[in-house]
This record gives structure tokens, sequence and C-alpha cells, in this order.
């Protein structure tokens, strides 16, 4: 009886395997919702052609004089951060993309906005408005070369763009 039964029991096992992949495995569908949420800026949160890298940025924080650097990151077409050099005093900063050249919020500016204006106009932008100082760089609004309208940043020593935005 058992050399009758041992091949019937293999013959149903492997009737049963086969059997099992016939059948096709059980699926299940999702639906899955993403909403995405976009923030209009004018300025791009991507670095320019040229800009340099976070390390050089915080090399260029640390030869400016301050030991310390706190959240440090791209926004609004600058490098921003918190800092701290000899003093316990934290000041914000902004950091030429490019230049590499560091801004401290409160700093006078050499130049006032009738210089910075005619600076602009004698690199070839026009009707330059809404000039202001804040933040350690002025800011401006103009059309480029081509007649676009940009939004820029400016360097309060010398008057060259710092960064600048299209409209």
């Amino acid at each position: 009886m058992i050399k009758r039964t041992l091949p019937l029991l293999i013959g149903l096992s492997v009737c049963s395997l086969a059997f099992a992949q016939d059948t096709p495995p059980a699926t299940h569908t999702a639906t899955t919702t993403t909403r995405t949420t976009t923030t209009v800026s004018n300025w791009t949160s991507r670095r320019p052609e040229g800009a340099l890298s976070e390390a050089r940025i915080k090399t260029a924080i640390a030869n400016a004089g301050f030991k310390e650097v706190k959240g440090l990151k791209f926004k609004d077409g600058v490098w921003q951060s918190k800092a701290r050099g000899g003093g316990k005093q934290w000041v914000d900063l902004r950091v030429g993309p490019v230049n590499g050249k560091v801004y401290v919020d409160d700093a006078p500016s050499k130049l006032n906005q009738d210089e910075v204006s005619a600076k602009l106009a004698a690199a070839g932008y026009q009707n330059v408005h809404d000039v202001d100082y804040k933040h350690g760089l002025w800011s401006a609004e103009a059309k480029n070369a081509h007649g676009h309208d940009v939004d820029l940043l400016v360097d309060p020593d010398d008057g060259s763009v710092v960064a600048k935005s299209h409209d």
C-alpha cells in the first residue's frame, strides 16, 4: 500500500504546485492623490551659473572674521545665515553667490539711493525704481537691456549687481 500511496502523494503535490502557478496572485489597487503647493517667488532657489559652493561661502564668511555660522541656505538670490564673530552677538548675513562678498545686515552703505540708481543706469538698466536699502544690500526694480522687468540686489560699496531675478 505504501508503494501505491507514495506515487499518488507525489502526483498530487506536483498538481497542486502547477495549479498554484496558474492562479494569478491577488492584487490590490490603491488610488493616491498628491496635492502640490507651489510658492511663487521672483527669486530662484537655484544658484546662478558660476556660483560658489557652500564650502567656499563658509570660507568667505570665516575670512570676513566670523567664527560661528548657523542656518546657511541659498534663498532670494543670495546665501543667508546668522554668524557670530568675536563678540556674543549673532548677526544676519547675506553673501554674494558669485563674488562671495559678505554683507552684514546692519552695516552702513557707502552709496546713497541716487548713487545706486545712477550706477544701475550706467550698467544699462532702465526705469530704475523702488531703490531701498535693507539687510545689508540695496534692492531695486528696473528693466534690463531687453526691456524685461528685473529685481536686483546691489552692493552697497560699489553699486555692482550681486543678484538679479526676472519678474
